[in-house]
């Protein structure tokens, strides 16, 4: 029996370890997965040691009340990789913990894969000189990647961005409106405040916000939160007062659905910028986190912009408004001219440019990154 370890600590990792699990067995009906997943790993096959919402925690205050929590099960995934001794291990993203778990495995003897690289490119470069003996295989998301890691002396592989494969730009637009009764003339607003509850918390309030000021601008405006279920009862209490009740989406297919309805989209920062730019919707993209997070960061953050698109590209392709500017009198002006279609015609020159950037050489970045694993068991 050939066994692979997984380990993924949010929403975004469960999506990337469920599709490569599926690439893996695809490949090699014969092996054999464990280690720690949420739904989308479930239904490829893996059975979780402990449900992976107890690790979806950002920011560096946020962590401190659960570091206790997060120590434990730190110690409790190393003891079950050791105890059973896996062909390869694979952690997927979220470093806090997982090169946490790289560390501790170092005198192991066992392989060990990590995909998604560190983003160490953004800040604190100098993490990079803890890194050599931590994997024997790490794969990229992004194409400029490669080349920062090589720098340092660290051998890296871009395998492609996982959006390209999400089915972010399969959706129906008229299948969502007729589902959820949303006249042909009113136009949808995409809300996505994040798949962390400390997100969540921040974002909510100065959204709901917005909504106040557009409500009267945008005749008819039907705001629709797709959100990971872990945190959707955090956004149904959240939303509560909001002017317009929005229509909360848990299910993949109608989050799809709802990215081929939407006019346009107010999002936080990160992967959920790259979703919508592969499904064409324009975006204003936000941020806030605690005060002392944001002094921290801005001392050591070495890129020009939040948003990964524009990071990308290069420029400002969508609007950014950070901590102090994420305000509603800021945000509901930029996304009434989005819905207007104003400002729209840029972005969306700007999407097809990006797609061929997120693309790896060959097949998809699932097929990819499994070629890579599969490799290193052969070795």
């Amino acid at each position: 029996m050939t066994l692979i370890y997984l380990v993924a600590g949010e929403q975004s990792g469960d999506a990337l370890g469920g599709r490569l699990i599926t690439a893996l067995r695809a490949a090699r009906p014969d092996l054999q997965f464990a280690g720690v997943g949420g739904p989308q790993m479930a239904a490829a096959g893996l059975a979780s040691l402990f449900p992976i919402h107890e690790l979806a925690v950002m920011g560096l205050l946020e962590v401190l009340p659960r570091l206790r929590r997060i120590a434990g099960l730190l110690r409790q995934t190393e003891a079950d990789i050791r105890a059973r001794r896996p062909d390869v291990v694979v952690t997927i993203d979220s470093p806090g913990f997982t090169l946490r778990l790289l560390h501790r495995l170092r005198d192991s003897g066992l392989r060990r894969v990590h995909y998604v690289a560190p983003q160490v490119w953004a800040w604190r470069e100098g993490r990079v000189k803890h890194y050599p003996g931590l994997w024997d295989r790490l794969l990229c998301l992004l194409p400029f990647e490669p080349a920062f890691f090589a720098r340092h002396g660290l051998e890296a592989r871009f395998v492609g961005h996982p959006v390209i494969e999400s089915g972010v730009d399969s959706g129906d637009s008229t299948r969502f409106r007729q589902k959820f009764g949303v006249a042909a003339e009113s136009p949808i607003l995409l809300v996505l405040p994040g798949s962390r509850r400390s997100e969540v918390s921040r974002l909510l309030p100065v959204f709901g916000e917005t909504l106040v000021r557009l409500v009267q601008q945008v005749p008819g405006l039907v705001p629709v939160v797709p959100v990971a279920s872990a945190v959707a009862g955090s956004v149904i209490a959240g939303t509560r007062d909001w002017p317009v009740q929005p229509l909360i989406v848990t299910d993949l297919g109608d989050k799809h659905d709802a990215y081929a309805a939407a006019a346009a989209a107010l999002t936080k920062s990160g992967t959920s910028t790259l979703e919508l730019a592969l499904a064409d919707v324009p975006m204003v993209v936000a941020y806030r986190v605690h005060p002392l997070t944001a002094w921290i960061v801005r001392r050591s953050v070495k890129v020009q912009y939040a948003a990964i698109v524009n990071l990308l590209l290069g420029r400002m392709a969508v609007p950014e408004f950070i901590q102090q500017d994420c305000t509603a009198d800021a945000l509901a002006p930029a996304v009434a001219g989005l819905i207007a279609g104003k400002v729209a015609a840029s972005q969306h020159a700007a999407f097809a440019e990006l797609r061929a950037l997120l693309t790896p050489p060959g097949g998809t970045p699932s097929h990819a990154a499994a070629a890579e694993i599969l490799a290193l068991l052969q070795s």
